[in-house]
């Protein structure tokens, strides 16, 4: 029903409309080809920041207002498919935030969930629901959602993250609720690295019971997930279509860490060019180590090659073939919405040089 065309408005056609309308009321098959498509179509586009041009204004913005004016210094990372509309992808949100050296991040909770993933910096900490934890560059940090959190920078340094929440996702459902802590900096009840010492060894306390399905592990340290990455490759030849590629996972479930948005590490050997692939989720790309391009071809569209260095964010629409090639051995980190569309079965991907057709 969706390759059907529209049935012309004539005359007596349009006269219907026009008494039906303030009734609140329109007909279906002036829109179904809009609504049902035969493919995924999204305004999002394949889109580049680098890390070099952002960070001058980032690091101005922490002369113009303070963290605990803005609650949360953050850069919005906007789609130009979506101006105004403060996305990335269509469903989720991503910035970059700010803690300068004595600052902090005042304490709040919301049911959006979040991320972070550290670009720069070493040193400052997040604190979730009574627990710190000290993060470094590359670091996969989790806030839950409805979890009291607050930041603060005691470093030299300035801290820069990305941040990824699903703010879209929940807005959509109209579930979006936010409170502020009685105190800025909420009061330490465990010690640091209190989490990952129950969660994170393959062990789980023996009457530990979850009750929400985010990791109950909130840093996801880089030097251990790298080490990873570097055993996967020592045993077997990369993926053609991914490298050599992991995904977070809640250990106590084995689903993704968080339920909401699905998070990624993969390695690119030297030289590797990958496969077109394409999916429907929309992915968020962080370049962490070595340097590359990737091409993205949509229909009708020209490919676009995104040229990524250390630092840099690129986002990669759904439902869009594109290729992975690295100059140098590279790792990106990447997050999207794939757990939400397995769990409503209308995930799906393809594989293959058939993908890398001429656009129409």
């Amino acid at each position: 029903m969706t390759t059907e065309s529209v049935p012309a408005r004539t005359l007596e056609r349009q006269q219907f409309y026009d008494r039906i309308a303030p009734l609140s009321l329109a007909p279906l098959w002036e829109k179904l080809h809009h609504l049902v498509t035969a493919e995924p179509q999204s305004p999002c586009m394949a889109h580049l920041w680098r890390y070099r041009e952002v960070r001058p204004h980032l690091m101005q913005s922490g002369g113009l207002i303070t963290a605990m004016e803005a609650t949360r210094r953050v850069l919005i990372l906007e789609n130009p498919g979506f101006p105004g509309q403060a996305t990335i992808t269509g469903s989720l949100f991503a910035g970059l935030q700010l803690i300068l050296p004595g600052e902090v991040a005042p304490a709040h909770r919301h049911t959006q969930s979040a991320l972070r993933f550290i670009i720069e910096g070493s040193g400052a900490y997040t604190a979730v629901d009574g627990e710190r934890t000290t993060m470094q560059p590359g670091d996969f940090v989790i806030t839950p959602s409805w979890t009291w959190h607050d930041h603060g920078n005691d470093s030299a340094e300035p801290m820069v993250w990305l941040d990824g929440l699903d703010i879209q996702l929940v807005k959509l459902l109209n579930a979006s609720f936010a409170e502020p802590g009685a105190d800025d900096v909420q009061t330490v009840s465990r010690p640091e690295g209190d989490s990952f010492a129950r969660f994170g060894n393959n062990l789980l306390p023996v009457d530990w019971k979850p009750e929400v399905k985010t990791s109950p592990v909130f840093n996801y340290p880089y030097a251990r997930s790298r080490e990873a990455l570097a055993a996967l490759a020592r045993n077997g030849e990369p993926d053609p279509y991914h490298g050599h590629k992991l995904r977070y996972v809640n250990p106590a479930s084995g689903e993704s860490a968080m339920p909401t948005i699905g998070t990624f590490l993969q390695l690119l050997p030297q030289g590797f060019a990958s496969q077109p692939y394409r999916s429907t989720d929309a992915a968020v790309y962080v370049c962490v180590e070595g340097a590359g391009e990737t091409v993205v071809r949509s229909p009708g569209v020209s490919d676009t090659v995104l040229q990524w260095e250390p630092r840099d964010i690129f986002v990669v629409p759904g439902w869009s073939a594109h290729t992975h090639r690295a100059e140098s051995e590279a790792v990106l980190f990447s997050f999207s919405d794939r757990p939400v569309q397995q769990m409503l079965g209308l995930w799906r991907e393809a594989r293959g040089n058939a993908l890398w057709a001429t656009p129409d």
